[in-house]
């Protein structure tokens, strides 16, 4: 990890040498000089990293080298957005003049950070840090190997329910409590230490099928160690209600006990349950519950926590579980579960991996990470290692700590996955994250090597963190992760092995105070008073906000152009400043609550992300959006056509455009488009230029409103590549499919007369079907040979179905069915009785 600050510097210097081809020779000379210094120190880095615990002269050795790092890019950056400017002006004599005092400025501050760099060049002879070639292997061409077996080995697995080996008898006796008729609401209550897997027993319970068709409104919250009941009552009202703008306003209006009064009304009439994850103190919990009615109607409240305590006062009547440890035999068994591939496990490693499971006292959290970590390690020799480095920390009859087998599966990370996880530490604990966010933010940090789609990359990169257990998934759809999150116990590890490299730094409200070395500053609450701060020689590459209540960071904007990631809340019905148009170096820009952007919002021509509002209504889009010529994800609801969108030529994911808007687009230039997303259709618009789109995979259309009806779908056919399409809204007559690409497809409130079963089974190879309201009529029909590779089929509020009638060769794959409110379906095909429940809506 010691050495990603300086291999992000390295290659920026030798992109600006091969950019700036008219640079004087002396100055020429001087970059290449420090890119080679620079070069040469990285491979001593390892070494330092391994020596610099417990010393702290070695400590800051690297800690100078990291700044000399970073101030090489911030004085490129500089000299770059300066030289941008001079280009509109280039005639003017004045110019000149000032181009030479810049170019005198850059030449100083280069003799300067040269100055520096032999300085420490004898520090490292001082300190006795030698070049052990540890992992020399890991430049450029390794690099790339690395990602290429990636790309080839890792994907997504779902492993949802793997903490349940054993505990299949705990998942009964909790729903039996949550569905009792016990009219009266109560509190099911499940402690235990952290990693026991609390929280996602939890999960498990509140995605269960019984539980989903039981309780008409269900919410969930995680309260963590530091929490706020203002916040979290607005996210349970948000999860009832819908994020709108509507509601979102009125939320930002009301004290805490007009939300806790507004949420009791919201919840008298109805069925609800609400999860209260990860609450650590009685207090968190006494100020929840007033706002939770009982209507004798059944509704039950599930709280996890470390805090035996805090369970047993929750509810006088209510129900206590004690998470239980697994048996030696459970733990083998899961152990085996998350192993990537038992067949090369010779029995001598089979002997080491007991020795070690055994050691882990039944921690279902341990096992699998170490399951996952023994999974990345090839042969006897590398499984002994890891053992002894182990058993270096515990007596005989000890187990192993936790955080010994969290550390050595965060040192076995290669330097890019270590910088992408502890940016998970980023984030809020109990966060869910958005697997696309994570993503985004990884490229524009500059984690994710350039070569292969970059998108792709980086998606091999957090699937290969959760086959190490390090990241676990929150939520899937259509066969790939879309939310996340960290365990609290990694969250903690990511935030301290931050801290030792100076990642990033959180602002501490209580003492006003934020480092001024790290590049990225987060504040998570209270930091009204953060901009106040003297941050106008910082050279920040990050500022990201979670305070929902943070407003102001925008009245010195200008200030911070080193930006590369900017993510912030502001007041709902806010302006972004002009300013904005200063950030020359942006990459990801995120904001929520705003009514339009600047046209200034154009000079950014380095942004790859732009994600705006993220709720159901609509701002105003500058028309100097189309200037962004870098932009590679768009995800805005937005209310005025971008007539000249077909300019964003590096364009892959476009989200939330209206039909209004599309109406006016020639696509035909758009040929890196991989996902889009399209609301507001009406039946008098035609959709057939989408066809132009050649590369489109994933595509999502939804009708202005569910009475409306699509135009003509034909055009679908065309779409070649296309894997993964979901209708919403009123289909009049489904088209003839042909296409042998779809894999996956949803049709929501299509309300079709004629049963679609026949033209869908004949699709080659579609995998999942989801049917939503979408289908009026009393049979459906799969005759033999259809639906060939169908796997997972959900019939969802099929009123009308009477009849299913299956072909003896029909649906051959099935592996999971879902059937709900089909209340005059009178009889499932019998060999569709034996087929696995869905356990959690695998669509919306």
């Amino acid at each position: 990890m010691a050495d990603a600050f300086v291999s992000f510097a390295v290659k920026k210097l030798g992109d600006f040498l091969i950019q700036e081809i008219n640079l004087l020779t002396s100055l020429r000379e001087d970059i290449q000089w420090l890119r080679n210094e620079l070069l040469f120190m990285q491979s001593f880095l390892r070494d330092a990293e391994l020596k610099q615990c417990g010393d702290q002269r070695i400590q800051q050795w690297v800690f100078e080298i990291n700044s000399i790092a970073n101030d090489s890019v911030a004085i490129l950056e500089t000299y770059t957005f300066e030289a941008g400017k001079r280009v509109s002006r280039l005639k003017a004599c004045a110019c000149i003049c000032k181009k030479e005092k810049k170019l005198y400025n850059v030449t100083k501050e280069i003799q300067s950070l040269k100055k520096q760099i032999m300085d420490i060049a004898r520090k490292r002879e001082t300190y006795g840090i030698t070049n052990i070639n540890s992992n020399a292997g890991e430049g450029p061409n390794n690099q790339s190997a690395m990602v290429r077996t990636l790309r080839r080995t890792t994907s997504y697995v779902d492993d949802q329910d793997y903490i349940f080996v054993g505990f299949q008898d705990v998942v009964q006796t909790l729903l039996a409590q949550l569905l009792r008729p016990e009219p009266r609401r109560s509190v099911v209550s499940i402690y235990g230490m952290g990693g026991l897997g609390k929280t996602t027993l939890a999960r498990n319970l509140y995605t269960s099928p019984n539980i989903v068709s039981s309780f008409p409104k269900r919410a969930w919250i995680c309260v963590s160690q530091e929490y706020n009941t203002t916040d979290l009552l607005k996210t349970i009202i948000k999860s009832i209600q819908g994020r709108t703008k509507g509601t979102l306003e009125l939320l930002g209006t009301m004290t805490e006990g007009d939300l806790e009064f507004h949420l009791r009304d919201l919840l008298k009439e109805c069925k609800y349950l609400v999860v209260v994850d990860d609450v650590w103190q009685r207090e968190a919990w006494e100020s929840l519950k007033r706002a939770f009615p009982d209507g004798k109607n059944g509704s039950r409240v599930i709280i996890t926590t470390r805090k035996e305590d805090v369970a047993e006062r929750a509810d006088d009547r209510g129900f206590v579980h004690k998470l239980r440890f697994l048996s030696q035999q459970e733990s083998w068994d899961l152990f085996l579960r998350k192993l990537l591939d038992i067949r090369a496990m010779v029995p001598e490693m089979e002997s080491l991996a007991k020795d070690m499971v055994e050691k882990c006292r039944g921690l279902p959290l341990a096992v699998v990470v170490l399951s996952g970590l023994l999974s990345h390690k090839k042969g006897l020799n590398e499984w002994q290692k890891v053992k002894d480095h182990l058993w270096k920390n515990i007596k005989e009859d000890k187990s192993i700590e936790i955080s010994n087998i969290l550390s050595l599966s965060y040192n076995d990370l290669s330097t890019a996955l270590k910088q992408c996880f502890l940016y998970f530490g980023i984030f809020p604990e109990d966060q869910v994250v958005e697997a696309d966010n994570i993503i985004w933010l990884w490229m524009a940090e500059g984690f994710i090597p350039r070569g292969e789609r970059m998108e792709d990359v980086a998606e091999s990169f957090l699937n290969e963190l959760i086959r190490r257990s390090l990241v676990q998934v929150a939520n899937t759809f259509w066969e790939k992760v879309t939310e996340c999150r960290v365990h609290d116990l990694l969250h903690d590890l990511a935030i301290q092995k931050a801290l030792e490299v100076n990642f990033f730094d959180v602002y501490d409200p209580t003492s006003h105070s934020i480092s001024s070395v790290c590049i990225r500053h987060v504040i998570h609450s209270q930091g009204q008073r953060y901009p106040s701060l003297d941050l106008s020689n910082l050279k920040l590459r990050s500022i990201m906000v979670f305070d929902p209540h943070f407003r102001n960071v925008f009245q010195h904007i200008d200030m911070f152009r080193h930006l590369y990631v900017l993510y912030l809340n502001i007041k709902y019905g806010g302006v972004v400043p002009d300013s904005i148009g200063s950030l020359y170096h942006l990459k990801f820009l995120s904001l929520r609550g705003i009514d339009e952007l600047p046209s200034s919002i154009g000079n950014l021509k380095n942004l790859q992300t732009l994600v705006v509002n993220e709720v159901d209504y609509t701002f105003q889009l500058p028309r100097k959006t189309a200037d962004l010529i870098n932009l590679r994800h768009l995800v805005a609801q937005y209310s005025e056509p971008l007539v000249h969108i077909s300019k964003l030529t590096s364009l892959q994911v476009l989200k939330g455009v209206g039909c209004d808007q599309w109406k006016y687009v020639d696509p035909v230039d758009l040929v890196n488009v991989r996902e889009l997303g399209m609301g507001y259709i009406k039946r008098s618009y035609s959709l057939n230029n989408i066809s132009s789109l050649k590369n489109l995979s994933t595509l999502t259309l939804v009708c202005k409103n569910y009475d409306e009806s699509f135009p003509s779908l034909e055009f679908v056919n065309s779409c070649q590549k296309l894997q993964k399409l979901w209708l919403e809204g009123r289909i009049d007559k489904l088209p003839n499919l042909f296409l042998s690409s779809i894999t996956m497809m949803v049709l929501r409130f299509s309300v079709l007369k004629e049963d679609p079963m026949p033209i869908l089974g004949m699709l080659p190879n579609l995998r999942n079907l989801d049917l939503f309201r979408a289908y009026e009529g009393k049979e459906i029909m799969c005759s033999d040979n259809s639906f060939s590779q169908l796997e997972f089929l959900i019939l969802y509020d099929l009123e009308n179905l009477e009849t299913w009638h299956l072909g003896t060769s029909a649906i051959p794959l099935i592996k999971g069915l879902r059937i709900h409110d089909c209340p005059n379906l009178k009889e499932i095909p019998e060999r569709m009785k034996n087929v696995e429940l869905l356990k959690r809506n695998y669509t919306w």
